[in-house]
This record gives C-alpha cells, sequence and structure tokens, in this order.
C-alpha cells in the first residue's frame, strides 16, 4: 500500500486531534471502526467524534469530522462501549450527579452506531433509573472539513466549513459532496454557526427519551465503487467448531469484516454474469478502495469458500489492465494496477499519486496466480478462458521487465520522482536496506517478486496447456531459468549458515539483510528440500518468530523497529503466507508455532486482528502492542484465518484433475475440529479432524479425496 512519508517522531501526542495539529500521521489504535464499505466511522472509545482521524467517511472524503454529546454544566462519564458487529457499536455512560439522592448514578446514556453505504444512524437514548424527575439540556455538536482522505492520513488541519440550517438538522457541501444530519425528533434549537443542536430534556422517574440522527453522504457523480448488495456475498461462511474458541472467534470475526469491505466495479455493469463483480477494499480508514496486490492476496486466501470473489477480483483488475506506456502513472502494456482513487493523492512534495496509480511490482504476476489457482479450486473453464487473454498479456510483461533489467529479475524503481520509492508489499520508503542499517538504492530486485514470477510462469504454463494454447513449454522453461539465476545470486551467508537475501539492489548486490519475505518463497518449487528446511529455520528462529508472529525484519539487523511499519513490525497476513508455505514445504511443526502466534495475537486483539501491529515479542510482554496508525479492518489481515485454517488442514485441491486432499498438519492443536461450508468445485466441502488427527471429508461429488499422512 501506499504510504506517507512523513516519520512518526517528535513529541508524539497523547490524542488524535493534538497529532493531526503537529501533522502527525493520526493514531487509531483506541479507535472504535464501525464500516460498511464505502463508508466507515472512526470515534473515540466513549463514542465521540472528535476530530483528528475520526469522522464519518464515504468515498474517500470526511462527510463529519466532529459529533460529539454533552450536557451543560453535568459530567458525562463512560461506562463501557464498542463494537457489536462490524457495522455497528454501542457506548453507555451515565450523567454524574443528575437526580442521585446515593452514591448510585440513576442517568444514563445509551448511545447505539450503525452505518450502511453512504448513511450513518446514531441513536441516543437517556433513561432516568431514579426516584425525582430531572431537567437538562442535552446538547449535540456536529462539524466538518469535508478533508479528502490524503489530507487525513497526513495530519493535516483544515478549517470546518460553514453548514447551513435545513428543517430538523444541517446541511454541508463542497465539490460535488453533499452531507446532510437530521434529527428526529427535531431539535429544540438549532445553531447552523456553531453546529448545535439542542434538546430540553424533562424525564419522569422510569422514563427514556431518545433521539435518531441520521447522516447522509453523497457524491454529485456517484460513488466510484458502489457497495455490493447485502445478499449477494460471494463466499460461501463456514461454520468452525474447535477445542479452541479462540480460533472459531478469529474466524468469525474476520469473515464479518471481510463481509463489510465488500464493494462492486461500476464497470462490470451490464456483464452476461448479471450482476457487478465484486471485490474487497483493502481496509479502513486508509484504504478503502482498490487496491491491486491487497485484493488479490486476499482473494486468494478465500478460495477455501468459493471462487466467485476471485473472479469478481480478475476481472475487475483485467478491465483496468495496462494498455500503453505512460511514465506519469507507471502504466505499462499487460501490467496490473496498484491503486484506484477519486482524485490525486498529495502526501508531500515527494509523494504525489495520481488517481489510478501502477506502481507495483507484484500485482501482475499475482493476478495471475491467482486465476491459476481458481482454476485449480474450481472457476468455470468458461470463465477461465475469457481472462486468459490478460494472463497473456501479464505474462509477456513479465518477461519484458526481466529483459529490460538485464541481469533477468523483475525489478522496480520510481521513474516519476513523486511515487513510492518501494513497489514491493513493503512499499515504504526505508523497507528495504542491507544488514548494517543502510537503505537499499533502486532499481531493486525483490526475492519474494522472482518467487511470484516462478509460480506465475509455471502456473501460466498450466493454464496454457489445459486450454490449448501455445507457449506453455517455453513459460515453463523461463521459470526454471528463473530459479537457477535465482539460486546463483540471492543466496547469501552468515555464521548461521546460508539464506535468501531481501533483494538485490541497483548495482546487483546482495541486499543482506534477514526478513520475512523469505516466507513467501516456500512451497511452490522453485526451491529444493534442503533450501526450504534452511529457510524454514530462520523463520523459526526468535529474531523472527517473535511468538505473536513473525517481524518483517530480523531483531539482530541494523534499523530493527518493532514500530517500524515494516523494519519490524508483525503483519498477519505475511505470517500467514509464511504458515501455509512452510505446511506446503513439509515444515508443519513451524507453521503450528507461527499460526499459535497469530492466534495469540488475534484474541489480546478482540479478535480483529490490525493491518500490523509492534513486534517487540512475546517475551517482551504477553500482549503484543498495537501499531498505532494501523487499518483496522483490514483486507489480508482478516483473510489470515482462513488460510490459516487451511494450512491446519493441509487442504489442496485439484479440480480439473478431481481430487482434493487433506494432510491435517497441526490440525490437532485445535482438535476436535469441525468446519463445514468450504467449497470446491462449486459443491460444498466439510472437514472434521478428531483429537487424534484423523480426518473425515465430505466432498463434491466427482471429487475424489485424498487423505495423506501428516509429516
Amino acid at each position: 500500500m501506499d504510504v506517507t512519508v512523513k516519520p512518526h517522531d517528535g513529541n508524539i501526542s497523547a490524542t488524535a486531534s493534538a497529532a493531526a495539529a503537529q501533522g502527525l500521521q493520526p493514531f487509531l489504535h483506541d479507535a472504535v471502526v464501525t464500516l460498511h464499505a464505502p463508508s466507515f466511522v472512526i470515534s473515540r472509545a466513549d463514542g465521540q467524534v472528535t476530530g483528528g482521524a475520526d469522522g464519518f467517511f464515504h468515498g474517500d472524503s470526511r462527510a463529519l469530522a466532529r459529533l460529539t454529546v454533552a450536557a451543560a454544566g453535568i459530567p458525562l462519564a463512560p461506562v463501557s462501549g464498542g463494537l457489536q458487529g462490524a457495522d455497528r457499536a454501542g457506548f453507555r455512560a451515565v450523567f454524574r450527579g443528575l437526580g442521585e439522592v446515593t452514591e448510585d448514578p440513576v442517568v444514563a446514556l445509551h448511545r447505539r452506531r450503525s452505518v450502511v453505504s453512504g448513511r450513518l444512524e446514531e441513536t441516543f437514548e437517556v433513561t432516568n433509573s431514579g426516584a425525582q424527575p430531572v431537567r437538562f439540556r442535552l446538547t449535540v455538536e456536529a462539524a466538518t472539513d469535508l478533508a479528502s482522505m490524503d489530507r487525513v492520513k497526513s495530519g493535516q488541519h483544515l478549517d470546518d466549513i460553514p453548514a447551513q440550517a435545513t428543517a430538523g438538522g444541517l446541511v454541508w457541501s463542497r465539490d460535488g459532496l453533499t452531507v446532510r444530519l437530521l434529527s428526529t425528533p427535531v431539535p429544540d434549537t438549532l445553531d447552523a454557526t456553531s453546529g448545535r443542536l439542542s434538546y430540553d430534556i424533562d424525564l419522569a422517574p422510569g422514563r427514556s427519551w431518545t433521539i435518531l440522527l441520521a447522516c447522509t453522504a453523497a457524491q454529485a457523480e456517484g460513488d466510484q465503487f458502489p457497495a455490493a448488495p447485502a445478499e449477494d456475498v460471494p463466499w460461501s461462511t463456514p461454520v468452525l467448531r474447535s477445542a479452541d474458541r479462540r480460533l472459531d472467534r478469529w474466524l468469525q470475526q474476520s469473515l464479518a469484516d471481510l463481509d463489510r469491505l465488500r464493494l462492486t466495479d461500476p464497470l462490470s455493469a451490464g456483464t452476461p454474469a448479471g450482476r457487478p463483480d465484486q471485490f474487497l477494499a483493502a481496509g479502513a480508514p486508509w484504504y478503502l478502495t482498490l487496491f491491486g496486490r491487497d485484493a488479490l492476496w486476499a482473494a486468494r486466501m478465500l478460495l477455501p469458500l468459493g471462487t466467485d470473489l476471485a473472479a469478481g477480483t480478475l476481472r475487475t483488475l483485467a478491465r483496468r489492465q495496462g494498455a500503453l506506456a505512460d511514465p506519469t502513472t507507471e502504466e505499462q502494456p499487460g501490467k496490473i494496477l496498484h491503486e484506484v482513487r477519486r482524485s490525486t493523492q498529495q502526501f508531500s512534495d515527494t509523494l504525489v499519486l495520481p488517481p489510478i496509480y501502477y506502481g507495483t511490482i507484484d500485482a501482475t504476476p499475482l493476478w495471475i496466480i491467482l486465476l491459476h489457482d481458481s482454476w485449480r479450486w474450481g472457476l468455470a473453464s468458461q470463465e477461465v478462458e475469457q481472462l486468459l487473454p490478460h494472463a497473456e498479456a501479464a505474462l509477456s510483461w513479465m518477461r519484458e521487465q526481466s529483459d529490460v533489467s538485464g541481469d533477468g529479475f523483475l525489478k522496480y524503481v520510481d521513474q516519476t520522482g513523486r511515487g513510492l520509492t518501494n513497489q514491493g508489499w513493503k512499499d515504504h520508503d526505508d523497507s528495504i536496506r542491507h544488514r548494517d542499517g543502510r537503505l537499499a538504492a533502486s532499481p531493486i530486485a525483490l526475492c519474494e517478486v522472482q518467487a511470484y514470477a516462478y509460480e506465475a510462469a509455471r502456473g501460466g504454463a498450466a493454464l496454457l496447456r489445459a486450454f490449448g494454447r501455445p507457449g506453455a513449454d517455453e513459460w515453463e522453461d523461463w521459470a526454471e531459468r528463473l530459479a537457477t539465476r535465482f539460486r546463483r545470486r540471492f543466496w547469501v551467508q552468515d555464521s548461521q549458515g546460508a539464506y535468501p537475501a531481501v533483494a538485490l539492489d541497483r548495482d546487483g548486490r546482495p541486499v543482506d539483510s534477514v526478513t520475512s519475505n523469505i516466507g513467501h518463497l516456500l512451497g511452490i518449487g522453485m526451491l529444493n528440500h534442503e533450501e526450504s528446511a534452511l529457510i524454514a529455520a530462520r523463520l523459526s528462529a526468535p529474531d523472527l518468530d517473535s511468538g505473536h508472529g513473525l517481524r518483517t525484519l530480523s531483531s539482530e539487523s541494523g534499523g530493527f523497529n518493532p514500530y517500524g511499519y515494516h523494519t519490524g513490525s508483525i503483519w498477519p497476513h505475511d505470517t500467514a503466507i509464511a504458515v501455509h508455505g512452510l505446511v506446503r514445504a513439509g515444515f508443519s511443526q513451524a507453521a503450528a508455532s507461527l499460526a499459535a502466534g497469530l492466534l495469540t495475537a488475534s484474541a489480546d486483539f478482540d479478535a480483529r486482528l490490525p493491518e500490523l501491529f509492534a513486534g517487540h515479542g512475546a517475551q517482551a510482554g504477553t500482549r503484543p502492542a498495537p501499531y498505532p496508525a494501523s487499518c483496522r479492518p483490514q483486507a489480508w489481515a482478516a483473510a489470515s484465518a482462513v488460510l490459516v485454517v487451511q494450512a491446519a488442514l493441509g487442504l489442496e485441491t485439484d479440480v480439473p484433475g478431481g481430487t482434493v486432499t487433506v494432510t491435517p498438519t497441526f490440525a490437532d492443536a485445535y482438535g476436535p475440529l469441525t468446519v463445514t461450508g468450504l467449497r470446491a468445485a462449486d459443491g460444498s466441502l466439510d472437514v472434521a479432524i478428531a483429537a487424534d488427527g484423523t480426518a473425515r471429508v465430505a466432498a463434491p461429488a466427482g471429487i475424489s479425496v485424498i487423505k495423506a499422512n501428516p509429516e
């Protein structure tokens, strides 16, 4: 994802609003996020929306920046609050001293929130449980700056824009965005200048009083990526029952969040499918839009639940596949995009991204891999065949990139001078560094990108051969030559033995830091068993395996920072990819340790794993510390729960070959375990693992089940 390059240093404020005033990226770790893409709400833990990153957002714009409630002269004390699902939250508070005759509070406020696309509803219910009537004035204050998301993310302070009074509420409008806040009942006093809606409350004992505030946000030209129909979820929702309820809850919360991250492609309207293609927005708040890499990885992780999401993601990106060479957007023929926004994002003078930006090195091979894997999970042949021309264009782009580099590797460099310095998944400007902490110079060839290219070439060859198209042998040879070059150029050695460097730098020298990237190399056939064993040992060592997941950078490397975005933090999707790769490579014990760390972390984050969290590790404390500016929820972090379950089951499919393989690996750690509602070949797939690790599988008709013994 694109990141703001302003560092998180200096005097860090305790509040989001103070951070914004200093021009720092706002913190989110103590925020409550409710969402229904393309809308979401960020508030404090007490429910108040107070500025900073707080607000009601819709389509990359902030519709409301403040929405607070208070009573004149009466302290309002928060009692409890939090999520009640992905799109709902509730908060309770008491009015201290109001109507009290003993030490017990008697007048309480229950604030309930729900959000759907383009609409926020807040219900305020005041209840008097005391023995005497109470009278007071309740005031709701609302304001907005209608800021764009890049302004909010960069911590820029913008002045509020004036509101206009309307019947029962307020209206704000600018640049085609109109926001309406309406009250039922209408307020006793409405002051548009201050944004205050006031209510005179006279409440008898045992009685309640309620108002409903509804805020709507609409763009004149409509939503760039409209919300998906609530009833049309493009995957099966499995039911997991295990001996470890943390796993069950993690999967349940993840699927609820993923459901609310669904968006549709307006370019798919009127297609023969009869319904819009869907994909997953990357995450809230910063990335609630189409990101190529994120959407592809999330759809790939969810393949055990069906192929509809993958098909929609593939087609959405194929419609926007590069067709020409444009240096300003980094578009190239056959290339898959990085991200799409409504307008240009200007984070700083040196980071300005166009609305459609192609600055990614890995989305293109990942697109080919997803098409191949979707075919293996049962995507209809007709749908696969329609996408093969796009696959051939993507393969051609890979070959062109490796040819241009001169040494046969896929490389990136920011050609614009104002784009992303790094264009792999670790795309912060300081993420690729030598072991001594020096930053690597571009062009850069990432280790995992070469692995993706290898896997894409082999998967592309399988597709071409299966559908009678030319080039399969050529691409298999290309992949093997790449593997040979990789073995010769990337492997380095230290006192603990050999390992792959994270990258090659501008001069072709290995960037020798020890990183989590090497986990992406496993289980795809590019490495032999001895090489895979060396990587498994590295991933299991305490400098990478923190006890809560994989650190992105070894704690023994120069530049390690547990709060570093890609230089010591822990990313759940990164760890889950390594877990799956370790299982496929035959190292289930190492996979089990990493999966256990993620599961522990999930419980500490209330089953909603964030985009990333701090890499201090379990030895520093039983609970992981948050990365304060992390997205939560985030698509590939949530989808990681499905990939971990798949790895635990040792579940692999070959629908074209008519088989499903189940090799229970570390599933016995959660056993007995039953998961129903998985999908293969458009049919139901149910798996039960007994406490002793034996499996019982019910597969769709025509699919043979291979039950293999774990290592």
